[in-house]
């Protein structure tokens, strides 16, 4: 779960969301009151409830308040809003019927497979953030680190690399995709890069190496950076920023931020076994792209079309954007436009081709 401790750096982006919604002159509400559509939700009265992946936590809280303010009613205390890994968030929907109104992932892949079509009938991929290489710049070993030269500093003797659990959290398996990319580009071997930091073969159940492998959770990275517990760590661009992190950005071939087809078709090379439910199953890499959808057992469904019609907006992308994500506008959607709700249906597109082959 999210820790409750607010930094500065968050303390400085819910001011740069603030001021955002503040400059749009009332866009917010007027965007909110009177949408291109008839069908605008009107939103019970009740508490606006989330669980979202942990990358997520620097900026949905603002954009809770903000519908908040703008719906009758209707409030958005942090203690309704869960933080965490992809995978037990979903999972805990699914399994345990834990309910929410707004459910959202690191990985657009995720809500079709764990919670269509009894969990939920749809999603919206909102933005994209590429992976990249989060560092310690007070250790020596990592001076003068580049977006060139990172692997190597990386795997230089006494550094510790932290990633996330690949079997909860889209950020785990994306880090060893990540090393596994690099290791390919650079080396032409998808275990070049990889075999530093993981004891298992490429491609199935990957074992961290003690000696330079902390499995932790993604929200805790900054912490461990600052604390000097981990040299480095794999993290969303979107992260480093709210967190005002020091990082290098990665080759885009590497961080599985690109969606045109030849970055979707070479991403697809690396590959990972995570732990589920029902025992194992093969991931493969794909672009990260950020998705959420209503829940079929929402509490309050009319307030979490509210918050998705908000954060696929134009002031919802620009609140984005500030924070370190690439928008996605108008959404994609893995349903046609005219199946979902009135109210989101205007703004989203179906998802490319090449993208919704994932899906299958």
């Amino acid at each position: 779960m999210w820790d409750s401790h607010t930094s500065m750096a968050r303390v400085w982006l819910y001011a740069l969301v603030a001021a955002i919604v503040a400059a749009a002159g009332g866009f917010a509400a007027g965007y909110l009151a009177a949408p291109r559509s008839a069908s605008a939700p009107s939103a019970a009265d009740g508490t606006i409830s989330i669980t979202a992946a942990g990358t997520l936590a620097p900026i949905f809280p603002a954009i809770a308040s903000a519908v908040a303010n703008e719906t009758p009613g209707a409030s958005a205390p942090l203690a309704a809003q869960q933080y965490e890994g992809s995978l037990a968030a979903l999972s805990a929907i699914r399994d345990l019927g834990h309910a929410y109104d707004v459910a959202a992932v690191a990985d657009y892949r995720l809500i079709p497979s764990v919670l269509e079509p009894d969990d939920a009938a749809w999603e919206i991929a909102f933005a994209s953030t590429p992976e990249v290489l989060a560092y310690d710049p007070s250790v020596p070993a990592l001076s003068g680190i580049t977006a060139e030269n990172w692997a190597e500093k990386i795997a230089q003797p006494g550094i510790v690399l932290g990633v996330a659990n690949q079997s909860t959290d889209p950020n785990g398996y994306n880090g060893i995709f990540v090393l596994e990319l690099e290791g390919l580009v650079a080396n032409g071997s998808l275990s070049a890069l990889y075999d530093r930091f993981y004891t298992t073969p490429v491609g199935g159940l990957a074992e961290p190496d003690p000696t330079t492998t902390r499995v932790e959770p993604e929200s805790q990275a900054a912490t461990l950076l600052a604390t000097h517990v981990v040299s480095a760590f794999i993290i969303y661009r979107s992260y480093a920023v709210s967190e005002k992190l020091s990082y290098v950005p990665l080759d885009p071939r590497v961080g599985l931020g690109a969606t045109d087809p030849a970055d979707v078709a070479f991403y697809a090379n690396a590959t990972t076994t995570i732990l589920t439910a029902s025992g194992s199953s093969l991931v493969r890499g794909a672009p990260v792209l950020f998705a959420a959808t209503v829940p079929a057992n929402a509490p309050n469904p009319a307030l979490g079309l509210a918050f998705l019609h908000y954060l696929d907006s134009p002031t919802g992308s620009g609140l984005l954007a500030a924070a370190g994500f690439t928008a996605i506008f108008p959404a994609y959607t893995d349903r046609t436009p005219s199946s979902l709700p009135g109210t989101l249906a205007p703004d989203v597109t179906p998802l490319p081709t090449g993208l919704a082959a994932l899906l299958a």
